[in-house]
C-alpha cells in the first residue's frame, strides 16, 4: 500500500506550480505595434499551457460505430494582462488588430506574414529554469476583452484578456 513517502518521491521537483511562467509576445514583422516585449512579458498576468483535441472519424460498421483518429483541432490560447497607466500592451494589441482591419476603413494588411507571429509561454521553475515551452506558430490576436469601469470598484488594478489564433503550436519534449 503507498503511503505519503511514496507520493513525495513521485512528485518530481515538488510540482510545477501555476504562478511560475513567462509569456512572450512577438510583434508581427509587417505592422508597426510599438510593443516593449519585456514590459508585456512583466505585465502578463495570466496564461494557460493550450488544450489540443484529436477529431474522430466514425465508421459503421454492422449496427456499430469504429472509430478512428481524426484531425487535431488547435484551441485558442488566451492572456491576461494588467493595464499600466500608458495602456502600452493594450495599445500594442489595438494597433495589431487595427493593421489587419482598420477600425474606420475596413483595410488592413492582406500577407499573412504580415500580421502573423510566434508567441511563447513558458513553465517555469522556482528558479526560472524553463520546465516546458510552447510556441504557438503565425498567431494573430483574436479578441481583445473589454475593460470594465465602475465607480464601485476602488481597489484594483485593470486587466484585460486577449485571445489569440494560432496554426500550430510546438511543445518542447514532443517537437523540438
Amino acid at each position: 500500500m503507498a503511503n505519503i513517502d511514496d507520493f513525495k518521491a513521485n512528485l518530481v521537483g515538488g510540482g510545477s506550480r501555476a504562478n511560475q511562467f513567462r509569456v512572450t509576445i512577438t510583434p508581427p514583422t509587417g505592422i508597426a505595434i510599438g510593443l516593449n516585449v519585456r514590459q508585456a512579458s512583466f505585465l502578463a498576468k495570466a496564461s494557460n499551457l493550450p488544450g489540443q483535441t484529436l477529431g474522430e472519424i466514425p465508421v459503421p460498421f454492422r449496427g456499430r460505430n469504429i472509430y478512428i483518429a481524426g484531425d487535431r483541432e488547435f484551441e485558442t490560447w488566451t492572456a491576461t494582462f494588467i493595464n499600466d497607466t500608458d495602456f502600452n500592451v493594450r495599445n500594442a494589441i489595438e494597433r495589431w488588430m487595427n493593421g489587419i482591419n482598420d477600425l474606420a476603413e475596413n483595410t488592413g494588411v492582406t500577407a499573412a506574414t504580415d500580421y502573423q507571429a510566434d508567441l511563447t509561454v513558458e513553465q517555469l521553475d522556482r528558479d526560472d529554469t524553463v520546465l516546458k515551452t510552447y510556441i504557438f506558430r503565425n498567431a494573430f490576436p483574436q479578441t481583445i476583452a473589454q475593460i470594465d469601469l465602475s465607480y464601485e470598484t476602488t481597489n484594483a488594478i485593470e486587466e484585460f484578456e486577449v485571445t489569440w489564433r494560432y496554426q500550430h503550436f510546438e511543445a518542447s519534449a514532443v517537437n523540438f
